[in-house]
């Protein structure tokens, strides 16, 4: 049965809409995982030199055991935003004569070979392989990367079981701040504490025992809460919502446009992913602190390019890559309308053409640190509403993902694909490049010059790139349409 399972997740992924238009992304992932796999291996390799050679009073073994316990916390918080259950598309084996014992076995199967799990055993493996070159006991160090490989399993299937609360990562960030307050502040010695624990894996080879212990628990646990869902008509309860009204006729001021933007501001405010991209963005605004603050950045002007960049655009970013999946619920009936769609990409940009200018203004206190800061941000400001913006919707015709509005915004990569990795290289990564490069041959004021001359000259072309833009949006159409429709996409 697995392997029919198997046959049918390899055709939906080869049938899937968003296959063929994301060959080349996709071949360009591979490479990059290629790319992660050998830097772990790499990295892995090494670590027992580095840790040799940082602490030569010390066993590389130990030093590692004692810092277990923050890799065990660090990772199981990234994989709550990164990491989810694998899908299929379940209800329609509920109508066949399938266990559904079978059914949540398989699930849980795939997750155990996902390539989190696999990314944790390309870096130990290479590090147990060193400790047996240098003389470990063979059978301490194999159970030891076994004990490894359970703790994995046991992170990964805990972390299907709190992925849902919110609360659950407020607790783990608050435990992994909390612990290493504790020890940097030398409060309570967690390093001192922990080491002997995941040591005395290795040193005790039956401790192996423990970590495989818990593994099979949390395996079990996910079975149990699993198979208790799996009902056709688990879905069917019908939710209660609390009804919101807001005030937004100003809106009309911008003619046909105003209808757009009302819809954009109230699908903003009333749910909550793109309610939780308006205070990220905010929140963002502080991060300028981080650098103009420490000396040791002082020197390096194009940092300050990234910053205003990012800042600046941090929500052109984060709410432009997902247009149009944002109304992915609706587009189809959109698309299906007498809707003029050059007139809801004008929207679209208006909207975060709004959104770049309020955060530079939020920005401007940082001319506390230097005028080069407001000109670096003011320029970045520019080259975001002159350039970046027909960039980020030009790819945005690439979307065919869906994006439920209604899920936690927490650990939801819904709509997330390659195409908003690639698009990070074109809006951050070029005009970084363009002012560096200016700032070492020429100086600091010709790469804010022509940060700015490049903004004016995309405003100067605005309605020409409109049009091709909405033409882009007109021969990817359906596509879209198909792609919205793949629920588990």
């Amino acid at each position: 049965m697995f392997k029919r399972f198997i046959n049918l997740q390899w055709k939906s992924f080869f049938r899937s809409s968003s296959f063929g238009k994301g060959l080349a992304l996709k071949i360009v992932m591979i490479f990059f995982g290629i790319y992660m796999i050998g830097a772990l291996v790499f990295v892995g390799g090494f670590l027992y030199e580095i840790l040799r050679k940082a602490f030569p009073d010390q066993a590389p073994m130990w030093m590692l055991s004692r810092y277990l316990i923050y890799w065990i916390l660090i990772e199981l918080f990234f994989r709550y935003f990164l990491q989810k259950l694998p899908v299929m598309d379940i209800k329609p084996l509920l109508s066949f004569p399938i266990k559904k014992s079978t059914i949540t076995h398989y699930i849980l199967a795939r997750s155990g070979v996902s390539g989190y799990n696999l990314l944790a055993f390309f870096f130990f493996m290479p590090f147990g392989i060193v400790l047996l070159f240098n003389g470990y006991p063979v059978l301490n160090v194999v159970l030891w990367l076994v004990s490894i490989l359970a703790i994995v399993l046991c992170v990964n299937y805990i972390n299907f079981l709190i992925n849902k609360s919110d609360k659950a990562l407020v607790v783990i960030g608050s435990i992994i701040l909390a612990l290493y307050g504790l020890d940097y502040f030398q409060i309570v010695p967690v390093k001192d504490f922990f080491g002997p624990i995941f040591h005395g894996l290795y040193q005790h080879p039956i401790a192996v025992l423990v970590p495989v212990a818990l593994a099979i628990l949390a395996y079990f646990l996910n079975y149990k809460l699993l198979k208790n869902k799996l009902f056709l008509d688990a879905s069917l309860k019908t939710k209660s919502k609390e009804a919101k009204t807001s005030d937004l006729t100003w809106t009309k001021r911008f003619g046909d446009m105003g209808t757009f933007l009302q819809l954009d501001l109230k699908m903003i405010w009333r749910n909550k992913r793109t309610k939780a991209q308006v205070f990220i963005s905010l929140l963002f605004v502080f991060y300028g602190l981080i650098f103009y603050t420490q000396e040791v950045y002082a020197n390096m002007i194009p940092m300050f390019a990234f910053l205003g960049i990012f800042m600046t655009g941090i929500f052109l970013s984060n709410f432009g890559q997902f247009i149009p999946a944002w109304d992915s619920g609706y587009y189809s009936m959109m698309m299906a309308q007498n809707i003029p769609l050059r007139k809801y990409l004008e929207s679209k940009a208006t909207l975060i053409s709004v959104s770049v200018a309020v955060m530079f203004l939020l920005t401007v206190p940082y001319v506390y640190f230097g005028w080069e800061a407001l000109a670096i941000n003011f320029g970045s400001a520019v080259y975001n509403l002159g350039v970046n913006i027909p960039v980020i919707l030009f790819f945005g015709s690439f979307n065919k993902k869906r994006i439920d509005l209604d899920k936690s915004p927490f650990g939801n990569m819904q709509g997330t694909s390659s195409t908003q990795f690639l698009i990070m290289l074109p809006v951050l990564g070029l005009p970084i490049l363009i002012f560096t490069v200016l700032y070492y041959l020429i100086s600091i004021e010709a790469a804010v010059i022509t940060l700015s001359l490049l903004g004016i000259i995309g405003f100067a072309l605005k309605n020409y790139l409109l049009d091709k833009i909405t033409e882009q949006y007109r021969k990817k159409k359906y596509g879209m349409i198909a792609g919205f429709k793949e629920k588990n996409s």
